[in-house]
């Protein structure tokens, strides 16, 4: 770390900083309430609003999203004159998974081999806090010199667009000169990175029926059309021989100009079994970030435990599909609807239904406020230069903000490096990365102001 007073007071932040990160991920804030209490993410929003209101944050309000989720919003005051920055995270997390793979419980903050263990000290709780450690050490050095908005947003995970159609209903709330996202990450911990792009997404749920009942399987197997099988055939067909996605008339042959993407790195980040091959095709960056990717998320047919020999008359899966920076997550999904449909086995009857959208971004690493970002950067990693990279993650919001504010400049820092395993078992969050970054953004807002004040 530098040694400057400002980097001094981050670091003596940083016990606050885990205290209050603990809190936080004591909450278990899955906006599905189909897998945890809505009270959960409740409680975490009146968490988030007393933390803003101790800070002197004004208006702060609990906002009601169209798709039944709440965002929390503030307001903070800077100088006469000062241009506004945007400060975004969201404090709703994935779903824990198999909870007996955690090597300690996703809830509980705890500590090991240096890093801090638990769902959302990444991806994205620690991102509020890296926002709130930033603005604490301003106040003891001049005080903030912006007028700051904080978002955070109840249902990022979900993809269920309702901070997007509040935002869009209420378009005055979030303007600003410069939008910081605090939900991507650097490509290494201790490599500054600023993420140039962003994928979009589609998810859909396909449903294959084939028979009024589920048959007894000696009786009827054989000519009895099976709604799982057909089901196995259809996800099948999204995808060629070696693994690329193959969605009838989506383009995959998109290309990475930037950062490059080790491929035994990756296998070593990814966690690939040793023997096992990567799929598709091109660089690893041209498949991460410049292509789409279709995954089956869950599939609904019988568990092993249990199971009867019957021929299932129903089966269901739910499908995510990425969608690369030039291509529209609207036209994908329409796409990846009629392949679904066309590939069903049998005269099996589909039924497809969509239940979230988001569509790609692209940042301008030209403008000002990267700058501002790149000099910041340099400084808390002590000469290290501002790296840009792909992140093949979705942030439906950007577009959303990028539409709504086309002259904001819109920055993209996270704490999600690749040893943070977000969406997955055993997440966690770099101590380090948390104060280099918490500095970084006091920092951008520092020059920010002072390049404005110059403009």
């Amino acid at each position: 770390m530098p040694d400057s007073p400002l980097a001094t007071t981050v670091a003596a932040l940083q016990s606050r900083a885990r205290a209050e990160l603990t809190e936080l991920v004591a909450f278990k804030s899955v906006a599905d309430p189909a897998q945890f209490p809505k009270s959960e993410c409740e409680a975490a929003a009146r968490w988030i609003t007393g933390a803003l209101r101790a800070e002197g944050f004004e208006d702060v309000a609990v906002l009601e999203t169209p798709d039944g989720t709440e965002s929390v919003y503030g307001f903070l005051p800077g100088p006469a004159g000062a241009p506004t920055v945007l400060l975004y995270a969201h404090y709703d997390v994935q779903p824990p998974l198999d909870e007996s793979a955690w090597l300690s419980p996703p809830f509980e903050l705890t500590e090991r081999d240096g890093r801090w263990y638990g769902r959302g000290t990444a991806d994205c709780k620690g991102g509020l806090i890296m926002h709130l450690t930033a603005l604490r050490a301003l106040k003891e050095h001049g005080g903030v010199p912006v007028s700051v908005k904080v978002i955070v947003e109840g249902s990022e995970e979900q993809g269920t667009g309702g901070l997007e159609r509040y935002a869009e209903a209420h378009p005055d709330l979030l303007t600003a000169d410069a939008i910081v996202i605090g939900d991507t990450g650097n490509f290494r911990v201790g490599l500054p990175t600023v993420t140039a792009s962003l994928r979009g997404m589609t998810m859909l749920r396909v449903q294959v029926d084939t028979l009024a009942g589920n048959l007894h399987s000696g009786q009827f197997g054989g000519a009895a059309p099976d709604a799982l099988a057909a089901l196995i055939r259809i996800l099948d067909s999204l995808r060629a021989e070696d693994g690329s996605t193959t969605v009838e008339g989506l383009a995959a042959d998109g290309t990475w100009e930037g950062l490059q993407y080790d491929e035994e790195e990756f296998r070593k980040d990814a966690k690939v079994l040793d023997g096992v091959e990567l799929i598709g095709s091109g660089s690893v960056a041209d498949r991460i970030w410049a292509r789409p990717a279709v995954t089956v998320i869950g599939i609904d047919c019988p568990p092993v435990v249990g199971a009867t020999p019957s021929v299932q008359a129903s089966a269901r899966a739910q499908v995510s599909l990425r969608v690369p920076p030039g291509q529209d997550a609207a036209e994908a999904t329409k796409l990846l609807t009629a392949h679904l449909e066309s590939a069903a086995p049998w005269g099996a009857r589909v039924t497809v239904e969509q239940v979230g959208q988001g569509q790609p971004f692209s940042a301008d690493l030209s403008s000002p406020a990267y700058e501002s970002m790149a000099a910041a950067l340099r400084e808390a990693y002590d000469g290290t230069e501002m790296q840009s990279a792909g992140m093949g993650g979705s942030i439906p919001l950007c577009n959303t903000l990028g539409a709504l504010y086309p002259e904001a400049e819109i920055l993209l820092i996270g704490l999600s490096e690749p040893e943070a395993q977000i969406h997955a078992v055993n997440e966690s969050v770099s101590p380090e990365e948390l104060e280099r970054l918490s500095l970084a953004e006091a920092l951008f807002l520092q020059r920010y102001a002072g390049s404005k004040a110059g403009a």
